[in-house]
């Protein structure tokens, strides 16, 4: 497969960037992207069979079943990311293996259900906590310990709009490419 149609398959709507400045419009479409993502994701996998949900999004990629876990998996180490840097002063986070996760025999087999319904607990506590921020609370930061670089809360709001939305894209463009 060629190299310009892999990228877009692993990559459908880009990759993240930080617009400078965010604005309270950027957060507000952010907060409601992050809000709806459960259901959206939902409605669009439940339908899905079994032999369906083992299907990779791309060659060499994730099976719907293992995308679905992951989401599931990662806003819940970002939701702990976001009450560490409102509570501790520029914390150093947690990263985690995401690789090796879905390697794991929940990410591989557990029935999607389960992580539908965490995502559901877990962005009705973020879009909560999130609405009721304060500018000053959005620019406190954490540093990832991989790139050792400072963000700020408000980017990572951004960052996991994104990134719901970006693997929501993997899902929804399997299903029309595949007709489903």
């Amino acid at each position: 497969m060629e190299k310009d149609i892999l990228e877009q398959l692993r990559y459908p709507i880009g990759t993240y960037k930080i617009p400078q400045p965010i604005t309270e419009k950027h957060l507000k479409d952010w907060i409601a992207i992050l809000e709806h993502l459960p259901k959206r994701l939902e409605d669009m996998v439940t339908p899905l069979s079994d032999e369906q949900l083992e299907t990779p999004y791309r060659p060499g990629g994730w099976t719907v079943r293992q995308l679905v876990h992951h989401i599931a998996d990662s806003h819940h180490n970002s939701y702990i990311r976001f009450k560490w840097g409102l509570t501790e002063n520029n914390p150093v986070i947690k990263a985690y293996f995401e690789k090796e996760w879905s390697k794991l025999f929940d990410a591989k087999s557990a029935p999607i259900q389960m992580s539908l319904d965490h995502l559901k607990a877990v962005h009705a506590k973020l879009v909560y906590l999130l609405k009721g921020l304060s500018k000053e609370d959005l620019n406190r930061t954490f540093i990832h310990p991989d790139s050792n670089e400072e963000t700020t809360l408000e980017e990572n709001v951004g960052r996991y709009a994104w990134h719901g939305s970006h693997h929501f894209a993997h899902i929804e463009n399997l299903i029309k490419r595949e007709e489903w």
